[in-house]
């Protein structure tokens, strides 16, 4: 087949009227041709770019379809074949499928499969180790597998050997128990399991065996510990989900969620953790990092082993990345991690950071004593002020970074330093206001450094500063030059040194001030609007707070004012979150809900989807504010429950706007299915709260006692990097939820 057999229909075909990831498709033709041509790097760049187009991140298209026969033929006529045929398999695999016509683009590669069949006997290795996984890809068992068992039969080389195994086991995952044979060496040609060549195919044997649910036996065990480290064995392989093994294998022995596949998960884990290979040890701490993602089990379990290798220089720093997720947890690790927090250099740093979450009184001092040089263990001890975490504060959160005289002085002695980074900046000031009145003593500090760190000083300074001090601390940010600050900044912290009031010392100029910050901001039409609407709510007591209704009402999106239909102009995620917060301080402000409830009914209906997740919970907790007095948004909210993430927020305003008219047992259950998809998990409790325990169906109650008890974290939005010690705050507060109530008696500890 020459290039003018292969492309004979290319430019009949209408391209620019589908699409693919970037619209019009009409560019790949183009790129088809060049896949051909004499320019390596012309063709290297085509290929590029038909990834970017139409396997996109994974993502498929209507294009997609219509350009598979091109690389196909380019593959049977020996041009980049291996390149042809991967390009082929990710199409057939990709399970996100953009078009009118699902599974359409998997059909498009399966009609190729007679040019692919045949590469699998192609010389060259790497094509047919890449045909072996297009063509598993497909999905054909009926086709594909009878030309996998003839290759398995004589084929030598390892690689496309493993790729065989891998693509008929996942054909037909029935047939995994033959693979026994080959875990084990076995299996004919497989050079009795024993030597450098049959580790990839025994290395697949073992993947095989954890994807088809075979019981894991001391079998698979000792070979996959036999094997490690096992990330080198699949550098050649094409299944990306299979790029660790050894973390791979652990995720789906927990996923079985039994204690015999967990407790073979860790006994793998624990023996990888004490391997002789440095290589291995960091496969295993991957492995164990997963595991105390997902499973609360396994913080307890792994926290001993992980502590041991930070006595080993060459394990130390990846087992830190781990110790510092488990918190408190890693009680066994304080003594390591205190020796390695008193070193120099950046593990001295690391490791002073996971001491701050695991002993916190015994990193105080550290952190005083090497400030300067130890921003990680400023970061994380930052990371504990209520104004750091993302929700409404409760009262299962961490207390603040302990307090001492010590590291306030230090605090204080950087802040007369010009060298601090940007976030180096904010981390300081987090961790004093964090204090709040305890470091008063920073109140000049804080003015001194007013010129350097505006930003800085503008929020921490009101957290501090006590009473007798306010006066001066307005006096100087009044006389300071805050050229280029935001108003709405600037504003905030006058008003919270004044105490919200007019009378708090010279106040009037500042009254003033506060004031035309606000104006300012809502007239921008920026982002600083919503922030500007915030502040205008706090000013409720103000006598010259209703000064601000019309610049608000001016505010508001040309839809929230009825000048435009949502339906032909829609609002943006930032105008939504506007007019949600001008809606609040309209009725903060005049005490009506005239005219919030219809800004916020336009809210929740404009915001339909799962792009608006955010909105929807903020318009909901806005309604909710509004008491019985925003009865007529009940309706709307009742639709936000049949969403996951909208639902206990949604839930929980109803239960505020119409108590009277809620059926509980819904609302249960509609915050416990945002729990159980770790939606919303914290407001759920609150729902649960709000209804009472007492009055769940016993169904009911089971569910809420299986996501404080099972063994799987509840993962809780806005916590990414502390997974488990914010699942350890759900499930505290779960189990405060049951105790009460007796069905709990024989299942929850006291």
């Amino acid at each position: 087949m020459d290039l003018a057999q292969i492309f004979a229909d290319l430019d009949a075909q209408p391209w620019a009227e589908w699409e693919h990831a970037y619209g019009s498709a009409d560019d790949v033709p183009g790129q088809l041709r060049a896949l051909a041509s004499d320019d390596a790097e012309e063709a290297e760049e085509a290929l590029y770019e038909l990834y970017g187009n139409i396997v996109h991140q994974g993502s498929v298209y209507e294009a997609t379809a219509y350009a598979v026969p091109y690389p196909a033929r380019l593959a049977a006529a020996g041009i980049r074949p291996a390149d042809m045929l991967v390009l082929l398999g990710c199409i057939a695999e990709s399970e996100d499928e953009r078009s009118d016509t699902p599974g359409v683009c998997r059909v498009a590669v399966t009609a190729q499969l007679p040019l692919i069949l045949p590469l699998i006997e192609a010389n060259d290795t790497a094509v047919r180790q890449a045909a072996v996984w297009a063509a598993a890809r497909t999905g054909v068992a009926e086709q594909v597998l009878p030309a996998l068992r003839r290759c398995w039969e004589g084929e030598l080389d390892p690689l496309v050997r493993a790729e065989v195994l891998a693509g008929t086991a996942w054909l037909d995952p029935a047939a995994a128990e033959e693979f026994e044979k080959t875990v084990l060496g076995e299996a004919p040609g497989d050079g009795g399991g024993h030597g450098e060549r049959a580790a990839p195919v025994r290395l697949a044997a073992v993947l095989a065996c954890v994807d088809a649910d075979l019981p894991w036996t001391p079998v698979h065990h000792d070979a996959l510990v036999a094997l490690l480290p096992v990330g080198p064995l699949v550098a050649g392989r094409f299944d990306q989900e299979q790029t660790e093994p050894f973390r791979y294998v652990v995720e789906g022995l927990l996923e079985r969620d039994t204690d015999e596949a967990r407790e073979a998960a860790f006994t793998l884990i624990e023996a990888g953790l004490r391997h002789t290979d440095a290589d291995a040890r960091g496969e295993a701490v991957s492995a164990a990092e997963h595991a105390c993602e997902v499973s609360r089990a396994a913080t307890a379990r792994l926290a001993g082993p992980l502590a041991v290798l930070l006595d080993d220089p060459s394990s130390a720093s990846a087992a830190l990345s781990v110790v510092h997720q488990l918190g408190r947890r890693a009680a066994p690790a304080v003594p390591s991690l205190a020796a390695i927090a008193t070193e120099g250099g950046g593990l001295a740093d690391r490791a002073l950071a996971a001491l701050v979450t695991t002993a916190p009184e015994r990193a105080a001092p550290l952190l005083a004593a090497d400030l300067a040089r130890r921003p990680k263990a400023l970061d994380a001890a930052a990371k504990l002020s209520p104004w750091s975490r993302a929700g409404d504060a409760r009262a299962a959160d961490p207390d603040p970074f302990p307090y001492t005289p010590e590291l306030l002085d230090a605090a204080r002695a950087r802040l007369a330093e010009d060298d601090i980074d940007w976030n180096g900046s904010i981390h300081l000031g987090l961790l004093l206001a964090g204090w709040g009145n305890r470091a008063a003593a920073a109140v000049p500090d804080l003015l001194a450094a007013l010129d350097r760190y505006p930003f800085v000083v503008l929020r921490t300074l009101p957290a501090v500063c006590p009473p007798e001090e306010r006066a001066r601390a307005v006096a100087a940010l009044r006389d300071a030059d805050l050229t280029g600050q935001n108003p709405v900044d600037i504003g905030s912290a006058l008003h919270r040194l004044s105490g919200g009031t007019d009378d708090a010392g010279d106040t009037a100029g500042d009254s003033g001030a506060v004031l035309s910050a606000v104006v300012e901001a809502l007239a921008s039409g920026g982002r600083d609007m919503t922030e500007a609407a915030k502040l205008a709510g706090e000013l409720g007591g103000s006598q010259t707070s209703a000064s601000l209704l019309p610049h608000l009402r001016a505010a508001l999106s040309d839809t929230a004012r009825g000048t435009t239909d949502s339906s032909e102009a829609g609002r943006t995620n930032p105008d939504l979150d506007s007019d949600t917060e001008i809606a609040r301080a309209l009725w903060r402000l005049t005490g009506s809900a005239d005219e919030a409830v219809p800004i916020i009914a336009g809210v929740l209906e404009e915001a339909d989807g799962e792009w608006h997740r955010w909105q929807n919970v903020r318009a909901a907790r806005a309604a909710a504010a509004l008491g019985e007095r925003g009865r007529p948004l009940a309706p709307l909210l009742e639709r936000k429950l049949a969403h996951r993430d909208h639902a206990a927020a949604a839930a929980l305003a109803l239960l505020a706007v119409d108590p009277a008219g809620q059926d509980h047992v819904r609302l249960a259950d509609a915050a416990l299915t945002s729990a159980e998809t770790d939606a919303d998990p914290l407001t759920a409790l609150d729902v649960l709260r709000a209804v009472g325990t007492g009055n769940l169906t016993d169904d009911q109650h089971r569910r809420l006692t299986r996501l404080a008890e099972r063994d799987a974290h509840v993962f809780i939005p806005g916590f990414p990097h502390a997974p488990s010690s914010a699942d350890a705050r759900f499930r505290q507060e779960a189990r405060a939820l049951l105790r009460p109530d007796p069905r709990s008696v024989p299942t929850l500890p006291a």
